[in-house]
């Protein structure tokens, strides 16, 4: 159905029949639109006709603790895996729910293939353990939050469980600035989105098509629907944007593209890619940029943070990422460093990475390793980066951390200038599978310098200069990872050296 998006006066007949049976268990709470968060209330949201699903689960929710059962319907994301004799990607199927509650929610997740032994909920810092009754599963939510139910640890065919809070203040559909897109299936292969809109997208719509920000100031793309790109575009392009928001959409296929933009804010985006190149977030050459709250799971790096590269041009600085999940199929979980500019070299600096869990990591290749990858190259100084209590799952393939200074021939044209000023604070990895992690200055005049661990965890083991260990051994020789002679002031602290070292 291909649909005008220029202004909705009221919800279409189908799209309003729609909703009417999505909100399956909306109490006389919402009907009043009480404000209180905590009263119980649910809110499911129909899949449109024509929109791919999959059968690999049956997946009930209901207000606990004694709520009616309401059965959800099931989207259909990808996942690709490399292959690393061939180089080729294989794509899987896999399965996605989301719904609104306020209150508690209790979940009942059924594996219609069968033969479950064991079930887990991602997450581990969530302590999320389910009940598991043959090939049934249940678990409660006390707050939204997003997560992955792994059936005898297959990593493909899982079901994403992506949740928010009921919507009490959703754009009014006549309002003038207003592009709003009601429950049902809309078409429009590129949506160009003029200053100073909002691009709604209601909870059961699903928006095939890209959206585009190239030049906006004040726009706002939120909702609870899906996007899902077109053959010919996709996902939310902001350039020389500014002062835009993206909040709560579920992107499938294509995430939020950043590029010589300023004052961006991306609220609970949720993104899922398996194409070539299938960076979730990618980000070039722009400024006070912040991802909130965000789910990732990507078919190249969920996040990649970058100075210049083909026509985008300047520095990249103030950066957060904060409260996020993320999970790379291919290359990183974060990626910062590797485009910049030669001729004029450029910063890429003051970079926040808060509160995240990282659940996967898969790259053969060594260049492309690390669930936190600094690489310098082309020329780019990166400087003053913050990491903070970031949990690392064991994952199947890479490196915990990547720190160097390159000179990639395959995407560079000089070496970067280096590394400088990184201090990480309570990071945990707990697993088996991690190669050793790097850090490698390129020469004495691209060197990495100052690299301060606090509260350093590795499997349970607190990682400082004064633990014990032989004389002779570098405190990196006690996890397996290596610094060559290139980086300086490296130093592993516990809390306690850390708070001595702030008061003297």
């Amino acid at each position: 159905m291909s649909t005008n998006p220029t202004r909705r006066r009221t919800l279409q007949a189908a799209g309003a029949a729609a909703l009417a049976a999505g909100l399956t268990n909306l109490t006389a709470t919402s009907a009043r639109a009480d404000e209180d968060n905590s009263a119980p209330e649910l809110v499911t949201y129909p899949r449109p006709s024509g929109v791919a699903t999959t059968t690999s689960f049956k997946v009930r929710v209901r207000t606990a603790p004694d709520g009616e059962w309401q059965t959800l319907d099931i989207y259909q994301p990808r996942a690709r895996e490399i292959n690393a004799t061939t180089g080729s990607g294989k794509v899987y199927n896999s399965s996605m729910v989301y719904f609104d509650f306020c209150g508690s929610a209790e979940l009942e997740v059924t594996y219609l293939k069968g033969g479950t032994t064991k079930a887990r909920v991602r997450p581990n810092s969530y302590g999320i353990t389910p009940e598991l009754l043959g090939d049934t599963l249940r678990f409660t939510l006390d707050e939204p939050k997003d997560l992955v139910v792994q059936i005898n640890d297959d990593v493909f065919d899982c079901l994403h469980v992506i949740t928010n809070r009921v919507e009490k203040h959703a754009p009014a559909a006549d309002d003038p600035d207003v592009l709003y897109y009601g429950p049902g299936l809309h078409t429009v292969n590129l949506l160009s989105v003029p200053s100073g809109k909002t691009v709604h997208l209601a909870g059961g719509a699903v928006l095939l098509g890209g959206i585009d920000l190239t030049d906006a100031e004040k726009v706002t793309v939120k909702g609870h629907g899906v996007l899902i790109p077109t053959s010919t575009a996709g996902g939310v392009n902001v350039e020389r944007g500014k002062d835009i928001r993206v909040e709560g959409i579920i992107m499938l296929g294509a995430g939020v593209g950043c590029y010589d933009s300023e004052n961006v804010h991306v609220k609970n985006g949720r993104v899922f890619t398996w194409g070539q190149w299938g960076d979730g977030f990618p980000l070039y050459c722009s400024k006070n940029i912040t991802y909130d709250g965000c789910f990732v799971r990507s078919a190249d790096d969920s996040h990649s943070i970058y100075a210049h590269r083909d026509t985008h041009y300047g520095d990249t600085r103030d950066v957060t990422i904060k409260n996020a999940t993320l999970w790379a199929d291919v290359a990183h979980p974060i990626n910062v460093g590797t485009h910049g500019n030669t001729d004029e070299p450029e910063m890429i600096e003051n970079l926040v990475f808060k509160n995240l869990d990282i659940l996967d990591h898969r790259e053969p290749q060594m260049n492309y390793q690390g669930c936190v990858s600094l690489n310098a190259g082309d020329s780019n100084l990166i400087k003053n980066v913050h990491v903070e209590d970031v949990r690392i799952e064991d994952f199947r393939w890479g490196q915990v951390l990547n720190f160097r200074v390159m000179y990639n021939t395959k995407y560079n044209t000089s070496v970067g200038r280096g590394i400088e000023d990184v201090y990480i604070k309570n990071l945990t990895y707990t697993g088996t599978h991690a190669n050793p992690s790097l850090f490698l200055g390129y020469d004495a005049d691209h060197a990495i310098k100052n690299v301060t661990f606090e509260n350093l965890v590795v499997n349970g083991v607190v990682i400082a200069d004064t633990m014990r260990k032989p004389t002779w051994y570098y405190t990196t020789d006690t996890v397996q990872w290596y610094a060559n002679e290139h980086v300086t002031g490296l130093k592993f602290l516990t809390t306690a050296e850390a708070e001595a070292a702030a008061s003297s």
